[in-house]
């Protein structure tokens, strides 16, 4: 049943291919204005698991009830001939229609305005994630599917890119199905928690998760303490170059 705020839901959700489990029996419900985090090691099953709420996997064991077909997803890898001089406003609007009033507020939103009419090669890794995320945003889907939207970019630049991620959430009230390999840095972006290890490990908030023997057994003691340092101490909020502006609170 829909209470009206749900999105998509996964009950019991795998696949099983080349005679084996990718992922299976994934719970999980993404719901307006939230954030749900995929977490674990690599080949845990967390882009399978997207791919499946995506519908790109067809022959699926369990359910996925979607209620919106309005979805933007931004892939882990984009292939892109860099040797072309692709112009990020071209980019914005290849293989799809947008309003340039709604390319222009995505842009601004994602903080690469000025960077428009910049060919793609020209940019940093941050500076490209965030036009791929502008590009997402820009038809204002009701869900945003991310898969590693921090890759190529060093740690001010990714605690500084899920501050906008988070952002995006709430400006535009959309779910957002985002995939993560580390949980200490999304720790203040993120609503829900779901770890992955070929099933649902663990899943909750994100402090209930990194309390939680599985997620220990999976990324370490260490890991967890560094969740709770961060958590303890992240009381401001980061400008869209990473810098400290003020207190959350």
């Amino acid at each position: 049943m829909n209470n009206g705020n749900t999105l998509i839901r996964l009950s019991k959700a795998g696949i099983f291919k080349n005679k084996k489990w990718l992922v299976r029996d994934v719970d999980l419900e993404v719901n307006k204005g939230k954030i749900v985090t995929l977490i674990g090691p690599n080949g845990s099953g967390k882009t399978t698991t997207a791919k499946i709420a995506l519908g790109i996997y067809k022959n699926i064991n369990g359910n996925v009830e979607r209620y919106t077909e309005n979805i933007s997803y931004v892939p882990q890898k984009v292939s892109i001939d860099w040797a072309l001089p692709v112009r990020v406003i071209d980019f914005m609007v290849l293989t799809q229609n947008l309003r340039q009033d709604d390319i222009s507020e995505a842009l601004d939103l994602t903080g690469v305005k000025h960077l428009r009419n910049n060919n793609l090669r020209d940019l940093s890794g941050g500076e490209f994630q965030r036009v791929l995320l502008a590009r997402a945003i820009a038809k204002k889907p009701d869900l945003l599917v991310l898969d590693e939207p921090v890759q190529g970019v060093d740690f001010t630049g990714e605690v500084a890119l899920y501050s906008l991620i988070k952002a995006i959430s709430e400006k535009l009230s959309c779910g957002i199905l985002l995939i993560s390999h580390d949980l200490h840095v999304v720790m203040s972006a993120t609503d829900y928690v779901v770890c992955l290890n070929g099933h649902v490990c663990c899943s909750g908030s994100p402090k209930d998760v990194a309390k939680s023997e599985h997620y220990k057994e999976l990324f370490g003691e260490k890991s967890a303490e560094l969740l709770s340092i961060y958590e303890h101490n992240h009381d401001h909020v980061h400008s869209s170059d990473g810098n400290i502006m003020k207190d959350a609170k």
